[in-house]
């Protein structure tokens, strides 16, 4: 493609004209890779094939069922280039939760991995779906074409307010959503990125998300392939594996969730683990357990708090990493291009220091749900995204997430936000993991639950002693009523914890 034709979303044809030997992107387990010139040749292919063979056209879905490989990679450039719409699938759902989603973006074809076909096929609407593609074919086709040359796709109208992807949020009815993420989204995102980490053409990561999610999508490998950078993928996440690639491949950036985190810390790989080019973790998706941060920070690596949401960034506050324990708990500053409001239940502006509903607004911030007015109505008013999350900013303009909206329960008259709570277990020497719900209460209407995890270490504190430690630190109606003690908390496909199987 001539340099004066290459539209300004297609960003691997840039990087094919800049650095076409470079390597773009690699498959840990397997060792195959991808150059940007490679990228570029089979998004050309692609397009002319995708087109060709299963009629699809701009603004046509396709659906994906598969773990990280090159392949998606593959069709991330293809959609920049002609303009349809990627629809990342979760491979843990079952039939009918893939049914529901199919149902609902409608795709014009879908691409499985094998060992995700029985699922899929088991359901009822696969079957209405105009075309199939099982990824092996999709494989063959690539390794065959990556080296080929390809006579240039030609150019698509594809807007900044186009979509890129359909990504899909659990929803308060208990259906999912389909947060539209557009090509303008995508730009914005990295630049903010961009902003606020290091990420240059020398930047090296990890991705050991899924990518089903924003996370393994939009925190680091769309910003990186904007930036020209270097990515490797990991299918599923093992520690041990994740430590040794951090630094064979000399990882300059990492991201996980404290949960994946913490199971890289607990490795027995970590004690002798050496990180010297690694600039910082970027946690997001819960707070960082202080400790935690401590661990990480003794091997000469600091811990860099974020906070992000699917349908607005994802990459929206960052905590500097020398301000990790002095304002623990808080999840940093605005990035550039965010703004913020705090407001109340009217949606009016609270004081200084108060908790209110986080809003935000900017170039980041998503067009709405596919297909679903009322949620993009109810969920954006006058461009700003009502996030869920009560938050709470300081005289420096440092943010702390109290907790999620529905996450609050009333006892005896009082809001008591989960997340405070937990946050005083965990500070607690014998509490490795704690998490708190609002369960009926015929005196107060509701009071707390914790369900508390203890270090494998021989602690062998009882209710009694974690609900003194409580009352040390908290307003009597914060108290845990009760604490039930676990081996592990519920998570969901992301690490985090799993309230609606601790409610169930």
């Amino acid at each position: 493609m001539q340099p004066q034709t290459i539209p300004q979303q297609d960003w691997t044809a840039r990087w094919a004209l800049y650095s076409p030997e470079k390597v773009a992107v690699r498959e840990a387990e397997t060792g195959r890779t991808l150059t940007y010139g490679q990228l570029d040749r089979l998004s050309d292919a692609l397009c002319t094939h995708l087109q060709q063979q299963y009629g699809v056209q701009t603004g046509d879905r396709i659906a994906l069922l598969a773990e990280n490989n090159l392949e998606y990679i593959a069709l991330f450039a293809a959609m920049q280039r002609m303009g349809f719409v990627l629809v990342p699938l979760n491979y843990r759902l079952a039939s009918a939760e893939l049914d529901y989603l199919l149902k609902d973006s409608a795709p014009k074809l879908v691409i499985c991995e094998d060992k995700f076909e029985a699922t899929l096929k088991a359901g009822e609407v696969l079957a209405k779906v105009p075309h199939y593609l099982p990824w092996a074919t999709l494989q063959a086709f690539c390794e065959a074409q990556k080296d080929e040359t390809q006579p240039p796709f030609p150019l698509q109208p594809v807007g900044e307010d186009h979509p890129a992807f359909i990504l899909y949020t659990s929803g308060t009815t208990g259906f999912p959503k389909g947060a539209i993420y557009s090509h303008k989204m995508l730009f914005w995102n990295s630049i903010n990125t961009a902003m606020s980490l290091i990420v240059n053409t020398e930047s090296r990561t990890v991705n050991v998300m899924p990518p089903f999610h924003t996370g393994g999508w939009n925190v680091l490998t769309t910003p990186f392939l904007h930036h020209g950078a270097y990515t490797v993928l990991m299918r599923k996440f093992d520690p041990e594996q994740a430590l040794k690639l951090l630094q064979e491949e000399r990882a300059t950036l990492f991201m996980g969730v404290p949960t994946i985190l913490k199971m890289m810390a607990d490795a027995p790989g970590f004690e002798v683990a050496r990180f010297p080019d690694l600039y910082y973790l970027i946690v997001g998706g819960e707070p960082m357990p202080i400790p935690l941060i401590e661990k990480w920070d003794e091997k000469g690596v600091p811990v860099r708090q974020g906070y992000g949401m699917t349908e607005v960034g994802p990459n929206l506050f960052s905590l500097h990493q020398d301000d990790a324990i002095r304002k623990k708990g808080s999840i940093g500053r605005p990035n550039f291009y965010v703004q913020t409001r705090v407001v109340d239940a009217e949606g009016q502006d609270v004081a200084p220091g108060t908790a209110g509903e986080l809003w935000l607004k900017g170039p980041m911030v998503t067009p709405g749900y596919w297909q679903n007015e009322a949620a993009t109505q109810k969920s954006i008013t006058d461009g700003w995204f009502h996030t869920g999350d009560m938050v709470r900013a300081d005289e420096g303009h440092y943010f702390f997430v109290v907790d999620r909206i529905k996450n609050m329960y009333i006892s005896g008259g009082e809001n008591v936000y989960p997340a405070e709570v937990e946050r005083v277990l965990q500070a607690h020497p014998a509490v490795a993991e704690a998490a708190v719900i609002g369960v009926p209460d015929e005196k107060w209407g509701e009071s707390g639950r914790a369900f508390v995890v203890l270090h494998a270490s021989g602690y062998t504190e009882d209710e009694e002693t974690l609900r003194a430690h409580c009352k040390a630190h908290l307003a009597k109606f914060k108290v845990p009523r009760d604490i039930v003690f676990l081996d592990e908390l519920p998570k969901n496909d992301t690490g985090k914890i799993n309230r609606a199987a601790l409610k169930g």
